[in-house]
């Protein structure tokens, strides 16, 4: 079997390969988790109708980054995902649940009738609030760490849970409602563009709060981070991400206060970026944080130079398919049934 060893660094590729699947994966979907935790508060039903069309060519496709990540982390590194399932199995199955609970009541939304929409307006909001919190309880629980001992998970099925990843999943919820609300305020007008503006503008406030909360309490976790962020040279190499965070912060306030309507959801977009590629410093070289590094976890090279070869084929078209829906439904959404 052919082997690209000797051409790339396979182990790396793949880590960057699922950490982009991932970053993709919590964009795309993100906005439309954000309009489902949104939808309730929208002031009338033409306005929920307008927030449900505005996400329905997209919303199924978008989740095709998480298959990715998982997949592609079982596959690629297959000693962290014995390590990091039997951890997260509950989160897991939670936010699985959460995802099918809004996709059933997404569809079926469409086809009730006055009488029952309600229903699925809820099942919709509490389905996205659902998988929202349980990707937070995650995200913190991993920054944290599992406890591993001889590559096997070693902790408790509860460790999960936690003050801190229970800030992080308030934190997620929060960011979520921020890139809908400006994905709402791009793809929407009138009534619904002017609610969605509001909701950005009392949301960004709390996305700053826990960004600055998140920011000064990761340090702590571990003292290899505080050494990766504040020894220097790095203090001095890494000091512009939090700058740029700062002043893309306070762009995207004065964006909400003007009549832009595209700008602020490409400056959330940017914050999310730049959030997402400090996790990514912090955790270096760790795929399973302070335990087991992505070299250690890499599966056997000719696998992941078979891996490879299907997704130089697949993940082009997979992008290219998501660009090009994107551009076929560019521009408003009504508030007439799609289907």
């Amino acid at each position: 079997m052919f082997d690209f060893i000797s051409v790339i660094n396979l182990d790396l590729v793949w880590f960057c390969l699922i950490g982009t699947a991932i970053f993709l994966y919590v964009l795309l979907d993100g906005f439309d988790l954000g309009v489902g935790i949104l939808f309730p508060f929208a002031p009338s039903e033409k306005c929920r109708d307008r927030m449900m069309n505005s996400i329905a060519p997209f919303w199924d496709g978008n989740e095709t980054w998480l298959v990715l990540g998982g997949g592609g982390l079982f596959a690629a590194f297959p000693i962290a995902y014995a390590i990091l399932m039997p951890a997260f199995y509950i989160p897991i199955i939670l936010m699985l649940l959460g995802l099918i609970f809004r996709g059933i009541a997404f569809e079926f939304r469409f086809k009730a009738s006055d009488t029952t929409k309600k229903v699925w307006d809820y099942a919709f909001h509490f389905g996205s609030l659902l998988a929202t919190i349980m990707q937070g309880m995650i995200l913190g629980s991993f920054i944290q760490g599992v406890k591993v001992n001889n590559y096997s998970f070693a902790g408790h099925p509860f460790d999960w849970i936690s003050a801190f990843s229970v800030m992080t999943s308030i934190a997620l919820v929060f960011g979520y409602c921020l890139i809908g609300s400006t994905w709402l305020v791009m793809k929407t007008e009138d009534i619904t563009q002017e609610w969605a503006r509001r909701a950005s503008k009392y949301v960004v406030i709390f996305v700053g709060f826990f960004m600055f909360l998140v920011s000064i309490t990761v340090p702590s976790v571990d003292p290899i981070v505080v050494k990766k962020w504040f020894s220097m040279p790095n203090f001095l190499y890494l000091l512009p991400i939090p700058i740029l965070a700062l002043v893309l912060f306070v762009m995207l306030i004065g964006k909400l206060n003007s009549q832009e309507e595209t700008t602020p959801f490409l400056l959330t977009i940017s914050l999310f970026l730049l959030n997402y590629i400090g996790f990514g410093i912090s955790i270096w070289p760790w795929i399973v944080p302070f335990q087991v590094t992505f070299w250690e976890a890499a599966a056997n090279a000719k696998s992941l130079s078979f891996l490879l070869a299907g997704t130089v084929f697949l993940l082009p078209a997979i992008i290219c398919y998501t660009f090009y829906c994107y551009y076929i439904f560019k521009g408003k959404s009504g508030h007439e049934r799609y289907y």
